[in-house]
């Protein structure tokens, strides 16, 4: 696969709709060793995580159904970390050959995680572009979320931009970047004291 931002937003764009044609997790279309697999996967995960915020929030929500809710975002944080990070592993690997520059400058960012606001993005694009169709609602509530939509929709151009920007400068080495992994502590047993007092 070439790595380019059409091909990802489109990955993305495809995992979205698959969902919401059953409301659950859809067959991996990919070869499971292959970006297109993990960033299909990841979008998966986000989305399934955006519906579970939803339901969090309901005002009726028993309260045992609350605690088992936010176990689930928690569980569906790590994943979505964990894959975000198997991502970046294999892009790195692919800029492994190319030799850094003297000048190269370092970006904050790495490539997996701007690909996983472009994931969140798509989501977002997909769920206001529902908004400006409902039958039940004011004209004005469509205007305010078709300008809304507007919105995203520059934000998809933005982001894919800054994407194929910042893989043509790795593959020049005029950019690099390092992969600090997120090391979250609170789904640690053994560094989240909440964890690990209760276990002595």
């Amino acid at each position: 696969m070439k790595l380019e931002s059409a091909k990802v937003v489109e990955i993305f764009k495809n995992s979205v709709t698959d969902w919401h044609k059953e409301e659950a997790l859809s067959p991996n279309p990919f070869p499971q060793s292959s970006l297109e697999f993990l960033f299909y996967q990841k979008n998966q995960i986000d989305t399934i995580q955006w519906h579970v915020e939803d339901e969090i929030r309901r005002p009726d929500l028993p309260d045992k159904d609350l605690v088992q809710f936010k176990r689930k975002i928690d569980a569906l944080n790590q994943e979505r970390t964990d894959l975000v990070e198997q991502i970046d592993d294999q892009i790195s690997a692919m800029y492994k050959s190319v030799e850094k520059k003297p000048n190269a400058r370092m970006n904050s960012e790495t490539p997996a995680w701007l690909i996983d606001r472009m994931s969140i993005l798509e989501l977002k694009i997909y769920h206001m572009k529902e908004q400006t169709e409902r039958k039940d609602v004011s004209p004005d509530h469509i205007i305010t979320c078709q300008n809304k939509l507007n919105v995203l929709l520059e934000q998809r151009t933005d982001l894919s931009k800054c994407l194929d920007e910042l893989l043509d400068d790795l593959s020049k080495g005029d950019k690099f970047y390092k992969v600090y992994r997120q090391m979250k502590m609170y789904n640690d047993k053994n560094l989240n004291p909440s964890l690990y007092t209760k276990q002595a």
